[in-house]
């Protein structure tokens, strides 16, 4: 089990590559997260939905994702909380302080997906979330500590020297936790090193000193890390951006943004310059076209992108002959109304919408899950993708859907002059052929990018770094 000292040290990049390794030995390898927060989810080949890391680490592992892969999920919808996910399926919702309450009756349930996968694999990697170290959070703990007790898992600690204070990161994550979790821990992994290693030998032989804990590697920093599918939100705030090409993007960062992998195959264009705006900062002059993603509180978004001043950013943008396309939640941000009568997100009632499209929405309880394929119902373009979301949306607008589904099914709205436009389907710009029409229709020349296969690509060599900088034989012996 892959603990870390804290969020974003890169527990889940670590278990892709040693995933894929150990595939590579010809082992069957199943990754495994027992609770996960994230509104970065994936849809499973049982018609569930995992965290996106966990269906990153079963391709690293050459199998379909499924929902024991990640049995408990949690996508924090703002102020109501959190969306409680079970099995790949809506349980309900639950504030923080609820949530400690639920972990006892949702423990079996863990154990029950661990167990099925244990029994199909050779070797389970699992990830722990957040930080081991959060001995406030220690009691009925299904995400740490408490579930590598349940299942003798030996521990290893990821820790991160690119944000400082490593030595004191993984030597305070041993003085504060318990002497009977401490003993699980049997090493140690540094990650995202810079320069060079010997400068750094004697950092490591003091951890090792201080807590007893072997040193498994310190892995250098990996620059296609940013190539893979991230599930924290943390990267987008940090981030100011991508690319330099003439083809001028900017998306929208709003506060509950969800699937904004969505994003990644424009980032990797070289002839996309992607922008990432912020509150506080207005839609760049030269956009040509803006994107509204994806939302797991799309009403309270909307306020957030209202107080951000973006609306009017938008409306101008638009009379200058500019596009806006939403996906999913932004498409629903996109339409006359937001109904919400259930109070799925929140108090019941409706809000107004930005009027870019003639459509309503009414949010439900039941919510879509599922791969779809196609193709544009202008320019006839093919496209893969999967549907995540509550709600229906219809109106005049409609009458212009953007895709045809290949069972007949359509999706999305156009405006009059084709400007405005939402769909619902989340992976479109993954699919090269999807990808290469919408940049085409801004005026790009051809692009040579194979986006899926820059992702093996970049899994492989991952799995080479991980092969040459950690210590495999020692982590198998570990297991056994």
């Amino acid at each position: 089990m892959f603990q870390g000292t804290g969020s974003d040290v890169g527990k889940s990049l670590v278990v892709s590559g040693l995933a894929r390794a150990f595939s590579n030995r010809g082992l069957r390898v199943a990754p495994f997260k027992p609770q996960n927060m994230s509104n970065n989810a994936a849809v499973t080949k049982d018609g569930g939905e995992i965290g996106r890391a966990q269906a990153l680490q079963a391709r690293a592992a050459r199998l379909a994702p499924c929902v024991d892969m990640n049995p408990v999920l949690l996508k924090p919808q703002g102020e109501s909380g959190s969306q409680v996910v079970v099995h790949g399926r809506v349980m309900g919702q639950a504030r923080a302080s609820e949530f400690q309450h639920w972990k006892r009756r949702l423990e079996p349930l863990v154990l029950e997906s661990y167990a099925r996968l244990k029994s199909q694999a050779d070797l389970i990697l699992v990830e722990g979330a957040g930080s081991a170290a959060e001995i406030n959070l220690r009691e009925n703990d299904i995400a740490n500590m408490g579930f590598a007790r349940q299942v003798s898992a030996p521990v290893i600690i990821v820790a991160d020297i690119d944000r400082g204070g490593v030595i004191a990161q993984v030597v305070g994550c041993k003085a504060v936790i318990a002497q009977e979790d401490a003993a699980l821990v049997e090493g140690f992994i540094v990650n995202k090193f810079r320069g060079d290693p010997t400068l750094f030998a004697d950092g490591m032989r003091l951890i090792e000193e201080r807590t007893n804990w072997r040193a498994m590697g310190l892995l250098p920093y990996f620059e296609d890390a940013s190539r893979l599918p991230s599930e924290d939100a943390f990267g987008l705030r940090k981030m100011q951006g991508g690319g330099d090409g003439e083809i001028v993007i900017a998306v929208l960062i709003l506060p509950n943004i969800a699937n904004f992998d969505d994003l990644d195959p424009l980032k990797a264009e070289s002839n996309v310059r992607l922008v990432f705006v912020h509150p506080g900062e207005p839609l760049p002059a030269e956009t040509q076209l803006v994107i509204l993603p994806g939302s797991k509180a799309t009403i309270s978004d909307l306020t957030a992108l209202r107080r951000a001043g973006w609306q009017i950013d938008l409306e101008a943008h638009v009379r200058r002959g500019g596009r806006v396309l939403g996906l999913c939640g932004g498409y629903q941000m996109m339409g006359r109304m937001i109904a919400d009568p259930g109070g799925v997100e929140g108090v019941p009632g409706q809000v107004e919408g930005l009027g870019f499209l003639d459509v309503e929405t009414t949010l439900g309880a039941s919510k879509r899950l599922a791969d779809v394929c196609g193709e544009s119902v202008e320019g006839g373009a093919p496209f893969r993708g999967y549907e995540m979301h509550l709600g229906e949306t219809s109106g005049a607008d409609c009458r212009r859907p953007v895709l045809r589904f290949n069972d007949g099914r359509l999706d999305g709205a156009s405006s009059r002059d084709g400007l405005t436009r939402g769909v619902y389907v989340h992976g479109l710009f993954a699919d090269d052929r999807q990808r290469a029409a919408l940049l085409q229709s801004l005026g790009a020349a051809p692009s040579k990018l194979r986006y899926e296969d820059s992702i093996e690509d970049a899994l492989d060599a991952f799995a080479n770094h991980c092969e040459r900088h950690i210590d495999l034989d020692l982590l198998l012996e570990l297991a056994r």
